[in-house]
């Protein structure tokens, strides 16, 4: 297994070194941010949406210790760490800053190997490819793809899906809208924002907002032709994506969800992708590992048009795939 090292410790980074941790799937060689270390310690060790860690949980200067696992700590608010002085072989950019090629190359100046990036990068060009587990992992050259996205929560959501319906149905064109719990992007009371529309207190608006998940989903498939939006809602974690197509070959109700079982249960996305078959809310979702969760009793189609409903925990089951696709180049896995 290669080094490791978490930068940016925000809700991604923790649920990622969470995850890290509690599959064995790596400890990391470093983790690095701006802020100071029995702050982080602690946001780690109690988490409003997934609850307490198990195990002892202290910061001290330079270090983050967790049950016994003592964890270099690296405050980046003046300069990123050196990499290669450290010996780490991957970070894994968990800031939402290093969308272009400049922001994720700073990392391999700083002597590191290759760099994933938990966020849609905003062009092609800006990274050497999109990863995601169950879809096209398995295309990871190690020569060529040093900087790599994850895409979005949403991208990954969606991705699922559109895999299994593309093979099995194929695809003409759709829409999708997911309706997204609010993030740390928006206010939490009304106030001049960047974007006029999150200028709104998220607690207590419907906020409609844009989505990278269609940039990234046309890295992976070049002549996929769906877009669509974003609406953030007033919940702490938990999102819905509803996606409506046109396929290229008729289907029915049943055949989707057939295809859909079948996909959950084994093959590529196993793991992934999971089907529900009873009616549920969002709480049922929240802090489940798969990438998508689709609920069958939602599946429609009104002539040529199919509509799948996809619910995903937007920070949990994200940072699962995160790992395990950090572990994977990093030659874990």
């Amino acid at each position: 297994m290669q080094r490791i090292a978490i930068y940016g410790f925000g809700r991604i980074g923790r649920q990622l070194l969470r995850i890290g941790l509690q599959q064995q799937l790596f400890v990391p060689a470093a983790v690095a941010d701006i802020r100071d270390e029995p702050t982080l310690a602690a946001l780690f060790a109690v988490d409003t949406n997934y609850g307490r860690w198990p195990e002892p949980v202290a910061g001290r200067p330079g270090e983050l210790e967790v049950g016994g696992r003592l964890i270099p700590y690296y405050n980046a608010s003046a300069a990123v760490p050196d990499w290669g002085a450290l010996g780490v072989d991957l970070v894994v950019d968990c800031t939402g800053r290093a969308t272009t090629r400049a922001g994720a190359q700073v990392h391999l100046d700083r002597g590191a190997g290759r760099v994933l990036v938990s966020a849609p990068s905003k062009t092609l060009a800006d990274c050497d490819a999109v990863l995601l587990k169950g879809i096209n992992l398995e295309d990871f050259d190690p020569a060529r793809h040093r900087i790599v996205s994850m895409g979005s929560c949403t991208t990954n959501a969606l991705a699922a899906p559109i895999k299994v319906i593309k093979e099995a149905f194929g695809i003409q064109y759709g829409l999708f809208s997911t309706v997204h719990s609010y993030t740390n992007s928006q206010s939490l009371t009304d106030q001049p924002m960047k974007d006029r529309r999150d200028s709104w207190a998220a607690a207590e608006n419907i906020i409609p907002s844009s989505s990278g998940a269609a940039r990234a989903l046309q890295f992976i498939w070049p002549d996929l032709h769906v877009t669509g939006k974003a609406y953030r809602v007033p919940t702490r974690t938990g999102s819905i994506a509803e996606l409506t197509l046109v396929t290229e070959r008729d289907c029915s109700v049943q055949d989707v969800n057939a295809a859909l079982r079948q996909a959950a249960q084994a093959g590529p996305l196993h793991g992934v992708l999971d089907v529900l078959e009873d009616e549920w809310a969002s709480s049922r979702i929240v802090a489940d590992p798969h990438s998508a969760l689709l609920d069958l009793p939602l599946t429609a189609k009104q002539g040529q048009l199919l509509s799948v409903a996809a619910w995903y925990d937007n920070e949990w089951g994200f940072s699962n795939r995160l790992a395990e696709v950090a572990a994977h180049l990093a030659g874990g896995a």
